[in-house]
């Protein structure tokens, strides 16, 4: 009798546990949804696409991204800014037929796939030859750099609001232990909303006109020479961007996701999920900078927390109530939350260069003065100097900021590897 009811206690303790822990991975989830919520629907909202379209899209492409990995790459997809001014160029050479942006759009993420053939083909070595960590460092530190002027143009609304939610992020960060911690992210949204409410603040108007269940407005694509001609080449400024995400979250995780799963499988998961997004109707998709600060704020790695998050951006499109209420959060409690997360990004890319070991010899040096030069002109020096840097590919494409300052830095890097062979690392 007794040991039957031993073993009866022992089934409901690990009932709990299991209910324990699957809570625990939902509230997680839901931290990485609310990271990527505003910036995967501010693509949609300044070029006209379909905001709910985009949610699925960002759900679908990341769920895609996992299959192809390996379920090995804590990533979440979203909307791509990169895309912004060729579709919106579109937009207006075919009198507002978004249509065309999506042929386009399809375009470039076949190209990605194709690039992944590529990369799988010459090999992961050679990638990394040119690729060291005095070069990935800096790159990481641009990428979170340039996304703190929009974290902070966000707060400028409410400067109050924002300090407030920062503050109670960085309180919980530092001072928190156990999974308290992990929800500094979440609970600091939650006490700025609140104080926003408080303030009045907060515009219902979204939740209470938005309907509680809706399908989403999908579209399918229209191809033209021109609109290809326009997006294509967008894909030449992204790539080194999803090298520098891929690495940064590698980085926070302590894995080499460059070399496993791969570059190529990376690749071809941004692809196809880019080219999904296209057949239905929402921008390019990209890996998210914001969930990877998450990672390195939570410290919880779990792959699968971020398929959880994709399925609840893909119900979050067809439940419209949910969408609404979440648009009330005040951007400039957002704002708040993503400063946090874009300057962990740039502590991630010190730590890089710290872990690596990187000998500060004068030629490793230059190469990363001029990266971090090069990537950070536009977002902090070219409206003070009114010089503009970069590479014209067409009337609406440039290569500027973290792309040109790859591309310079990685061939900057090679040939002082042939003239200067201390440049190597150690």
């Amino acid at each position: 009798m007794t040991e039957k009811v031993l073993k009866k206690m022992e089934v409901e303790t690990s009932k709990t546990t299991d209910w324990m822990a699957l809570l625990k991975k939902v509230i997680l989830a839901l931290q990485h949804l609310i990271a990527m919520f505003g910036a995967t629907v501010l693509v949609p909202v300044l070029t006209g696409l379909n905001a709910s379209v985009a949610l699925v899209s960002a759900g679908l492409g990341t769920l895609v991204f996992h299959a192809v990995t390996k379920k090995k790459v804590p990533v979440f997809l979203g909307s791509s800014f990169a895309f912004i001014g060729g579709i919106l160029a579109v937009k207006e050479a075919h009198n507002g037929d978004l249509a065309y942006a999506q042929g386009g759009i399809i375009v470039a993420g076949l190209i990605y796939v194709l690039m992944s053939f590529v990369i799988r083909k010459i090999g992961i070595d050679f990638i990394k030859k040119y690729l060291p960590s005095h070069v990935i460092g800096p790159m990481i530190i641009v990428i979170g750099l340039n996304l703190v002027p929009t974290a902070f143009g966000m707060a400028s609304g409410n400067f109050v609001l924002a300090a407030i939610t920062l503050g109670t992020a960085l309180a919980i960060n530092f001072f928190g232990k156990g999974f308290f911690k992990q929800l500094s992210i979440l609970t600091a949204v939650v006490v700025g909303y609140t104080v926003a409410r408080l303030l009045g603040q907060v515009d219902p108007s979204s939740f209470v006109n938005a309907p509680l269940l809706a399908i989403p407005a999908f579209t399918l694509p229209k191809f033209s020479v021109p609109a290809v001609a326009v997006l294509a080449p967008v894909v030449l400024a992204v790539f080194m961007e999803h090298v520098g995400d891929i690495t940064t979250n590698g980085q926070v995780v302590g894995q080499d996701f460059i070399k496993d799963p791969g570059l190529n499988r990376t690749l071809l998961g941004d692809g196809l999920a880019t080219l999904l997004a296209g057949c239905i109707g929402g921008p390019a998709n990209t890996t998210y900078g914001e969930n990877t600060g998450v990672l390195a704020i939570t410290k919880n790695y779990d792959p699968s927390t971020l398929r959880l998050a994709a399925v609840f951006a893909i119900i979050l499109g067809f439940v419209a109530k949910i969408g609404g209420f979440l648009g009330t959060i005040p951007t400039p409690v957002m704002g708040g939350i993503s400063l946090m997360l874009f300057s962990m990004i740039s502590l991630v890319g010190v730590q890089t260069i710290k872990n690596n070991n990187v000998k500060f010899n004068a030629a490793n040096v230059v190469v990363m003065i001029v990266v971090l030069v090069l990537g950070l002109w536009g977002s902090y020096f070219q409206n003070m100097t009114g010089i503009n840097i970069g590479i014209k590919i067409n009337e609406t494409v440039s290569i500027t900021g973290l792309s040109l300052a790859a591309i310079v830095g990685v061939a900057l890097n090679a040939v002082l590897n042939i003239f200067v062979p201390s440049s190597k690392e150690a």
